[in-house]
């Protein structure tokens, strides 16, 4: 059985995914990673209403991705449920995130990307040889480093990075979260939290295969999908969801459950919402040629 754990899977496009994942492999359990454990249960009655046999591929695991010890807590419980040999995960989901139209910068940054870390760092050792971490990154990361200075944009696309690189940007910039001519001067343009922490994540991407060349390593974007992170902007507009243009959850699950499942010819890349490999440094809209870039 393929064990994947997959963060913020009670609702929107991770509990999309993991609908997609039993429904399309019988060979697949779910781990949910959820701050609240009644709505993980709540999810989890709802996957097994008409399919009840789903409940025995199906547990639940408290943990909130911006929290430390909540973090060192679910590895350790993970762990001493299914051991550590052979390697209990086949596969691990980074979805957990806020912050759309937000700037508070420190709340962002610390769910979106050093949550990411937290998790990675937490569970990457859990994870069997040739298994699969699939980062949720977002559109909105391309389109900000669209818009840096041209040292930001290489920056934002260097494989050779470091952690200490991105966490010393970060650090400069949760410092100062609402001085434009501060963020202007570290080549960011305008101020965007969210654009930021996507971008980080996605560079941390190309970190983490260099560092894991066992795993198949990658992010992507799921495209523009009516969630709790979204429908705020349609409230805004007086417009519909659909009317702006955004999809249900489950068209979100297309290029995670190909990063999952199939058979990405790299590690390291960013994909678009219709599983094509994607720059880290504008904006390819699904259906334009896949990215053949370094």
């Amino acid at each position: 059985m393929k064990r994947i754990l997959i963060t913020g899977a009670n609702k929107g496009i991770g509990f999309a995914t993991v609908e997609a994942a039993l429904d399309h492999h019988d060979d697949t359990a779910i781990i949910l990673g959820v701050r609240d454990i009644e709505r993980g249960q709540a999810a989890i009655d709802t996957l097994c209403e008409h399919h009840p046999t789903r409940a025995s591929r199906l547990e639940l695991l408290q943990v909130d991705v911006a929290d430390d010890q909540s973090v060192v807590r679910a590895r350790d419980t993970l762990a001493t449920r299914h051991g550590t040999d052979p390697s209990p995960l086949f596969g691990l989901v980074n979805n957990a995130g806020i912050g759309l139209g937000s700037n508070d910068m420190e709340a962002v940054v610390n769910t979106n990307t050093i949550g990411v870390k937290r998790i990675c760092d937490a569970f990457i050792p859990l994870v069997e040889s040739a298994g699969r971490v699939v980062t949720i990154s977002s559109a909105s990361g391309p389109k900000f480093v669209s818009l840096c200075s041209e040292k930001m944009r290489v920056f934002f696309q260097d494989a050779s990075v470091n952690w200490d690189e991105i966490e010393k940007l970060l650090r400069s910039v949760v410092s100062r979260p609402q001085d434009a001519r501060h963020f202007q001067s570290l080549g960011l343009g305008a101020i965007n939290a969210y654009g930021l922490s996507k971008a980080c994540v996605s560079l941390y991407t190309m970190l983490l295969a260099r560092e894991n060349p066992d795993l198949f390593i990658n992010a992507c974007t799921p495209g523009y999908i009516e969630t709790d992170l979204t429908r705020p902007q349609a409230k805004a507009s007086g417009a519909s969801p659909a009317d702006l243009g955004m999809k249900p959850p489950e068209h979100g699950t297309v290029p995670i459950l190909f990063l999952l499942f199939g058979m990405p010819p790299a590690s390291g890349h960013y994909y678009g919402s219709d599983a094509k490999r994607s720059p880290l440094h504008f904006y390819r809209a699904p259906g334009d040629p896949e990215y053949r870039g370094p």
